[in-house]
């Protein structure tokens, strides 16, 4: 018979706070299987299963829930082994968990610096662990110059970005590149500050 598995990893706080967990139980269905999963932090989640006239909490690790065809219930607890054998292939499945890097250019070019060049090979290994990676890159300038010439730039050093990536073999429609000038300053100055740690790239990797 088919085995349908429902999870509740702790590590998806969105989904958790948007319903608390929630499943339900279809009647007359082959065998259910509901299973409270740790984050990769340990951090413990919770899920409520509801079936018809019953509502059950799940909040423990590993903690299950087993309803055969015939309606009946019943509480256990997984194995770490048993996990990973049921459920090894969904939980591969899920996105990894999102990476932010920051990058810092040569003042007035879209040129790396030297130490930012060595930061890029871990952005580079962090693409090639994901299959289907989805990247933002923000560029951004220091206050030096005008807003026309920043917003300019920035992009330009988000472009730059792009396209080392688009060279490692990653789809260009899953790379969004974009330039906020001198708005949003790391370091907040007066105006005309040449400042090294505003001139960067933000990387966003899910």
């Amino acid at each position: 018979m088919k085995l349908s598995i429902y999870l509740a990893l702790a590590a998806l706080a969105a989904l958790a706070a948007l319903c608390a967990g929630c499943a339900t139980a279809p009647k007359h269905v082959a065998p259910e299987l509901f299973a409270v999963v740790p984050g990769a932090d340990g951090h413990v989640g919770a899920i409520v299963v509801h079936t018809e006239g019953d509502t059950r909490v799940i909040d423990s690790a590993y903690g299950a829930e087993r309803i055969s065809s015939d309606g009946t219930r019943e509480m256990t607890r997984l194995t770490a082994d048993e996990v990973r054998d049921t459920f090894g292939a969904t939980l591969a499945a899920l996105p990894g968990k999102p990476t932010s890097f920051v990058l810092y250019f040569l003042e007035g070019k879209d040129e790396l610096t030297a130490e930012s060049k060595v930061e890029m090979e871990k952005v580079f290994s962090e693409l090639k662990r994901r299959p289907l990676p989805d990247i933002m890159v923000i560029g951004h300038t220091d206050s030096v110059g005008s807003m026309t010439s920043n917003d300019r730039l920035s992009l330009a050093r988000a472009e730059r970005m792009r396209e080392l990536m688009i060279g490692l073999g990653i789809p260009a429609e899953r790379i969004q590149a974009a330039g906020r000038g001198k708005r949003e300053l790391l370091v907040p100055t007066e105006d005309s500050v040449s400042e090294p740690r505003n001139r960067r790239v933000e990387i966003s990797v899910r």
